[in-house]
């Protein structure tokens, strides 16, 4: 069923819309203005509306107020804070010019061409440096099918069809916080930045790109997303800015502050692929999909093997981490492996890079989005944040079909 009449989009703020917020460029403005000060208190407040002082407490591992967050901000990279990358004897590296951060998250802006600026990543970077293992590591996890590349190839955009506000705090991140993406030398941190469980309560677990939305609307070519484990509905309202149908499902057991979308069904995600024809004529997507078992119940990898087991229609997108640190859909083992051991019959069509949180450990580092087609098709498009103990990882967009289609 949808939520109740009691729905408020973001706890603590009862006025903030998100329709209203993203038609309200000069309050993104103002809030974008705060973060340039290194003021992410003040930039949350402005752009949900939150109140002053603002009692709310985020729960993800930790427990921390917004207030709390920004004094640990202020501090810097004091007492090995900043210390995202480490050699193999586990020395500490210095950390990324603020040249090299920038040089990473152009990638991700809009206004780029991502290739070519994956490719300068590395050509322009020192040899030997954290920016050249950064582009190496992106740079060999990218694909896209050969018989897809004119439709996959995202050409840049100076305007858009919306604002990405988890993009811009995301990129303050990076250079706040002396982040220039995951590699290897990332692989070997195993603690994040407190400032994630504020970007997961506010935004989500994974951050949504220009390129990846726009191989979406493109490969969806018409037909309606299913996004299943929605969560608190981030990528499905910038889908459908984008100007795709979504269904978003999911079972509401976990919290956030913010919700973006206020008709969210809760449902067991397989239950409701039954009840809606298995998703024949759907784009299955699955976001930051759960591993399961343990002290959270169910069976490992249960949620993403049954659901890629009920779904009938042809094309599946997975967004999440692309190494084995058990954080997205199973515990040892990567989407691909998943999806070549248990279902040859789709065919992986892309696989690119989202934004990596800083610190999270190497899952971070391998997020992505993966999208894969049955029989012939399959695809993986780039993975962004993890949880928060965990940051380096390497987020990953997977896509699988079933055909190939120019």
């Amino acid at each position: 069923m949808s939520q109740s009449s009691k729905f408020v989009h973001c706890v603590g703020s009862p006025a903030f819309n998100p329709d209203e917020l993203i038609g309200d460029i000069d309050r993104q403005k103002e809030a974008l203005d705060y973060l340039t000060k290194n003021d992410l208190y003040n930039a949350s407040r402005v752009l949900l509306q939150l109140p002053e002082p603002d009692p709310y407490t985020y729960h993800a591992i930790t427990s921390v107020k917004l207030a709390q967050v920004q004094s640990v901000v202020n501090l810097g990279g004091v007492n090995g804070l900043h210390a995202w990358y480490r050699n193999e004897d586990g020395s500490p590296r210095d950390p990324p010019t603020q040249a090299d951060i920038e040089a990473y998250v152009s990638i991700f802006r809009p206004s780029t061409a991502t290739a070519p600026f994956l490719k300068n990543l590395g050509t322009n970077a020192k040899k030997g440096s954290t920016r050249s293992e950064v582009a190496a590591n992106l740079e060999s996890k990218r694909y896209l099918h050969p018989g897809l590349v004119t439709k996959l190839t995202i050409p840049k955009s100076k305007k858009p069809p919306s604002t990405n506000p988890y993009f811009d705090f995301w990129m303050w991140s990076c250079h706040s916080l002396e982040w220039c993406g995951p590699c290897p030398a990332s692989e070997r941190v195993a603690t994040s930045h407190h400032v994630l469980p504020i970007f997961m309560h506010h935004f989500g677990c994974a951050t949504p790109t220009h390129e990846s939305l726009t191989i979406l609307r493109n490969l969806a070519d018409g037909r309606a997303i299913a996004d299943i484990g929605s969560g608190n509905g981030y990528w499905a309202f910038m889908l459908r800015r984008y100007g795709l149908t979504v269904h978003a499902v999911d079972n509401m057991q976990s919290e956030w502050r913010v919700n973006w979308i206020n008709d969210t069904v809760i449902s067991d995600g397989v239950k409701w692929l039954r009840k809606n024809a298995s998703g024949k004529d759907m784009v299955l997507l699955l976001v930051y999909p759960v591993v399961g078992g343990g002290v959270g119940g169910g069976t490992e990898g249960g949620f993403t093997r049954n659901l890629v087991a009920a779904f009938e229609g042809d094309t599946i997108a997975a967004v999440g981490t692309q190494n084995r640190n058990g954080y997205t859909g199973f515990k040892g083992v990567t989407m691909d492996e998943f999806m070549e051991r248990e279902h040859k019959g789709w065919t992986l069509v892309a696989k690119v890079a989202l934004p990596s949180f800083p610190g999270k450990d190497e899952a971070l580092a391998n997020d992505g989005f993966d999208t894969y087609s049955i029989n012939e098709l399959k695809s993986t498009l780039p993975q962004n944040i993890l949880p928060y103990t965990d940051a380096h990882i390497l987020e990953t967009f997977d896509i699988m079909r079933s055909r190939v289609t120019s």
